[in-house]
């Protein structure tokens, strides 16, 4: 079997609602979703969901090439990076194609990914992650009712700009998931972003510790900051969590050796080998393994084989338009489905016919707020608006919009 070519089309998520952390916010809830397919001389077509940034280049790597020496060709795609670097976006390029070389793989050896990886158990847990920070409160609880009906009894909320209206947001859906589990206690996250300092980090979790118990905090200060990630830790009950827009294995090695991470995260995007060789560095240290993503499938695949799991963020409960997906969602957890491969499939003439050629352009959180690690006080939280709001010294009764993102 030999590696043919290549095509990139985007989709989008549509919310139906805005969605976004501390950083911004997509005020119509439209999140594109790019996607890879990879070709092959045997009629095997694979999926990739992830960027395609410098695709071409990426492409040449495995061009020609039989798709099923996945790891080898994974690491291929790295050399033929060496020079530029393949941090950043790139990265999620040559994980796009490498899931898709998973999912050829697992299509030609007529199994799902699940099992030629060598899970046992098709059910894969999961946490709900809403997006949530553009939300009233009536709308924060209705999503949650939501999900808990799905039997999701762990959430995610996005804050870090006011922990008053952190602490309530919280408290919401704590109430919510404990009515629907009968009175039992369920787990509670709160994503920053990487919007805090270290000292605000720990002033912050704190604070909220006062009252609700907290399973973790994600990204409490940047990315990169070993130091910073131990501080908090060290300074906090709950756990930290980070690793999601880490790109490569070589940037989560200082950061486990500073005891940055108590649970350590990776993105979808970056592609199945990337999360497996991640897990198997955190289970070196005795660390859980948390994929990130609105569709993780693949990675949900990859979460059956290795033994530090925790829990995957479930985000929107729909697929992206014109994607259908072999899995479900019940008793809190996704189930996987039988079919060969990913059990992803495109519709290219329903996404086609949606966008009539127009890629979906993304207006959230994509810039990092000036003040952003230095805010003196809160930023009020009020009626979402379209843009990100920053504020560096506002106060917290101030009659002023805001968006973020967790």
């Amino acid at each position: 079997m030999r590696i043919t070519g290549y095509r990139t089309l985007t989709t989008a998520q549509e919310w139906g609602r805005p969605v976004g952390d501390a950083n911004g916010i997509y005020a119509d809830g439209v999140m594109p979703v790019p996607i890879i397919l990879v070709d092959t001389d045997e009629g095997i077509t694979g999926v990739g969901l992830g960027p395609h940034v410098e695709a071409e280049a990426v492409f040449a790597a495995i061009d020609g090439q039989d798709p099923r020496a996945v790891t080898a060709l994974y690491d291929r795609m790295l050399r033929q990076t060496f020079k530029a670097g393949h941090a950043g976006v790139v990265f999620g390029t040559i994980g796009a194609f490498d899931t898709a070389l998973w999912d050829i793989k697992a299509q030609a050896a007529g199994e799902p990914l699940w099992r030629l990886l060598g899970g046992r158990d098709r059910r894969v847990h999961a946490y709900a992650s809403g997006l949530d920070i553009g939300l009233t409160d009536d709308e924060l609880v209705a999503t949650y009712q939501i999900y808990a009906q799905h039997g999701l009894r762990a959430a995610k909320l996005k804050g870090g700009l006011d922990i008053e209206r952190d602490r309530h947001r919280l408290t919401l859906v704590r109430d919510v998931l404990t009515e629907a589990a009968h009175g039992k206690r369920p787990g509670l996250m709160l994503d920053a972003n990487e919007s805090w300092g270290r000292k605000q980090a720990i002033r912050h979790v704190g604070e909220l510790e006062r009252t609700l118990d907290l399973t973790w905090i994600e990204e409490p200060v940047r990315r990169w900051d070993a130091d910073g990630l131990a501080t908090v830790s060290r300074g906090i009950r709950a756990a930290v969590a980070s690793g999601e827009n880490l790109t490569g294995l070589e940037q989560f090695r200082p950061l486990i050796a500073a005891g940055g991470l108590d649970i350590v995260q990776t993105a979808a995007v970056w592609g199945v080998t990337h999360f497996l060789r991640v897990a198997a560095l955190a289970h070196a240290f005795d660390l859980p393994v948390s994929p990130i993503g609105n569709t993780p499938v693949p990675l949900l695949h990859a979460a059956t084989s290795v033994p530090n799991h925790i829990a995957s963020e479930l985000q929107d409960l729909r697929p992206p338009i014109g994607v259908a997906m072999d899995l479900h969602v019940e008793h809190g957890t996704y189930v996987l489905g039988d079919a060969p491969g990913l059990g992803v499939r495109v519709d290219e003439t329903m996404i086609a016919a949606a966008y009539q050629g127009n890629t979906p352009v993304p207006t959230g959180p994509h810039v990092r707020p000036e003040h952003a690690g230095r805010r003196l006080l809160a930023v009020a939280v009020h009626p979402p608006s379209p843009y990100p709001v920053d504020v560096g010294l506002v106060s917290a009764n101030a009659d002023m919009p805001h968006a973020a993102r967790s």
